[in-house]
């Protein structure tokens, strides 16, 4: 640690030093963006690069947030300056929020609007305008003329919500549950507490991400429900694959949180860090109700 960071005043917003992170950050994503890119058209070599893109990417994150953490243990931090976390916290799940808002619009756009009208409902629409014999109905189980699902016929069956949905459901309620006795735990000064339900949580967690890794390998081998089997596919991919990417972030910072208080950080007073993991988690838990009544259920 530099001299400069040893003469820091505790009483003034501490500004971070320069720092070559956010240059390293600029090349992971944009390894991470071209591969991308060549594994969707197929490039040779694509799938490596985008391999590498998520390794840097990861690197990253590990570096800068060791770096956050070493200054936070440092004391660097006052009350100002974890308002500015709280606050950016803040505004990075409403930018959540409304990624998830923009695939929950396009599923009540298909369902509401697009699909009815094509139907010819109300007699607004063209009956028979994607196919001779089309009629409306959601979940729409067969493609028409032009299958693109696996069976012969081109018809795929639902994934229904009170088997294995209804599993992940009651998990990811039973891991909310958990995260706020760890919570009240730490504020109480009840460390072995603390431990055992955080590790409850992120374990719920990981248990879903395999519940729910068994649900799509039952959807594209059993129920001929695959992404491109027709909107009804894309939807439900897209709305759950997502929720499952971002419950794979939140477990691995549980993890990271979890580690942390079994080295002793965190006090009853200032642990703003197991806060934004905790309102993260909470977040994907809503977002998985919303998934679980749309799209599973209704």
């Amino acid at each position: 640690m530099s001299t400069a960071t040893h003469a820091h005043d505790p009483a003034k917003y501490y500004i971070p030093h320069g720092s070559n992170l956010p240059f390293f950050g600029s090349i992971s994503l944009f390894v991470l963006m071209i591969g991308a890119a060549m594994t969707l058209i197929g490039a040779g070599g694509g799938s490596m690069v985008l391999i590498s893109g998520f390794v840097l990417l990861f690197t990253l994150f590990f570096l800068w947030f060791g770096k956050v953490i070493e200054e936070n243990q440092a004391g660097l931090y006052n009350m100002q300056v974890d308002r500015s976390f709280r606050m950016g916290m803040t505004w990075f799940i409403i930018s959540e929020v409304m990624f998830f808002a923009a695939f929950f619009g396009a599923l009540f756009y298909v369902r509401q609007l697009s699909l009815p009208w094509i139907g010819g409902e109300g007699g607004k629409g063209v009956t028979g305008l994607l196919y001779p014999g089309y009629d409306f109905s959601w979940p729409m189980t067969a493609n028409g003329p032009d299958a693109l699902g696996p069976r012969e016929d081109g018809e795929f069956e639902i994934m229904h919500p009170w088997g294995l949905p209804a599993i992940n459901t009651g998990l990811l309620l039973l891991s909310g549950v958990t995260l706020t006795i760890a919570h009240h735990a730490l504020k109480d000064g009840k460390r072995g507490v603390l431990k055992v339900f955080l590790a409850l949580t992120f374990l719920l967690g990981f248990i879903f991400l395999g519940v729910q890794g068994y649900e799509y390998h039952h959807a594209y081998a059993e129920l001929g429900l695959q992404l491109g089997t027709g909107v009804y596919g894309s939807t439900f991919f897209m709305l759950t694959g997502f929720h499952g990417l971002h419950v794979t972030v939140g477990a691995i910072m549980l993890v990271v949180i979890w580690l942390r208080c079994l080295k002793g950080h965190f006090t009853p007073e200032r642990h703003f860090a197991f806060e934004a993991v905790a309102w993260y988690w909470h977040f994907v838990d809503v977002v998985w109700l919303g998934l679980f009544v749309f799209v599973y259920w209704l």
